[in-house]
């Protein structure tokens, strides 16, 4: 394996985009993905949404679980997006979520700090993945804790990050606020409380100039800074999010996939003339993480300029 630095930011801004690797937007057409393993998967009672499944008398079925993993990733091939897979370690039962061990940026990928002891262990494997596959690290997150749910790339030049002081708290997003400003981007922070454990419970963009975001949820300057982007909001109700309807990903070209069991999204993004792809997840969802959650883009088209600023 070659030596592959773990910084690559330049310290007063200004660093290169990453080539082929990176993203400058959660819209652009999606082309390589980082899911995480399902291997050693089971409901953690540290998550909200699993006690709350446990709550209602469910239960976790491995078996049913494997074949929904099949199935989304089956989803993705056939949208023609290339998988990749973290390495499974067998004390990570949430190495599924492989959205918030790491974060894409134009630049390269950011490790981050998890804050639960169940998941502290994940960034191992991703830094052995990027090392296999020669992919520079932009930056490793040292302070405090910071989880990838948070992180947004709205648009070019524009990152949205969710902060409840407990699964991002705010010496995380102090030392990466400070990075992506250097580079000349736009950074902007939204509290929440810790019940919504990251932002992308609440808030997702579904195509360029295009969010989903429950705003019974949240406070109306969130609802103000998106409309000031000229960002069109489809609204969803407090029970849709609780069913994880808002932890979608867009894949580019009008496609968005989401969990088959969303109902009130599903109807209104086909409203919007966008296509649909919904594997069933519901052994995940119940866990505490949709798709958007057990996912990292590695590499979208870039909607934005060299450097991913328009």
């Amino acid at each position: 394996m070659s030596f592959v630095p773990l910084r690559r930011r330049e310290a007063n801004g200004g660093t290169s985009a990453l080539s082929p690797w990176g993203v400058d937007s959660e819209f652009g057409t999606l082309r390589d993905v980082l899911i995480g393993p399902r291997d050693h998967y089971t409901w953690q009672t540290g998550n909200a949404m699993a006690r709350r499944s446990l709550r209602m008398g469910l239960g976790f079925e491995p078996t049913e679980a494997a074949a929904q993993y099949g199935e989304m990733v089956q989803a993705y091939e056939e949208a023609g997006v290339t998988c990749h897979f973290l390495e499974a370690d067998g004390s990570l039962p949430y190495q599924v979520y492989a959205r918030d061990s790491s974060v894409m940026t134009p630049w390269g990928p950011i490790i981050t700090q998890l804050q639960s002891p169940w998941r502290r262990g994940e960034w191992r494997a991703v830094v052995d993945f990027f090392g296999r596959n020669e992919i520079p690290v932009y930056d490793v997150v040292t302070a405090g804790s910071f989880e990838g749910g948070d992180f947004m790339v709205v648009e070019p030049g524009v990152v949205l990050c969710g902060t409840s002081g407990d699964r991002t708290s705010e010496s995380g997003i102090a030392q990466v606020r400070g990075w992506i400003e250097a580079e000349g981007w736009k950074f902007v922070s939204y509290q929440f409380d810790p019940f919504f454990l990251h932002l992308d419970v609440m808030f997702a963009m579904l195509d360029e100039k295009l969010a989903v975001l429950c705003t019974e949820a949240v406070e109306d300057h969130l609802v103000d800074f998106l409309q000031s982007l000229n960002i069109e909001i489809i609204d969803i109700p407090f029970s849709a999010l609780m069913q994880l309807e808002v932890n979608v990903v867009a894949l580019g070209d009008g496609r968005v996939l989401l969990p088959r069991s969303s109902k009130v999204l599903k109807d209104r993004c086909r409203a919007h003339g966008l296509k649909i792809i919904d594997p069933e997840v519901s052994m995940f969802t119940a866990g505490g993480g949709g798709v958007h959650c057990m996912c990292q883009a590695l590499r979208r088209d870039r909607v934005g300029g060299d450097n991913g600023s328009r």
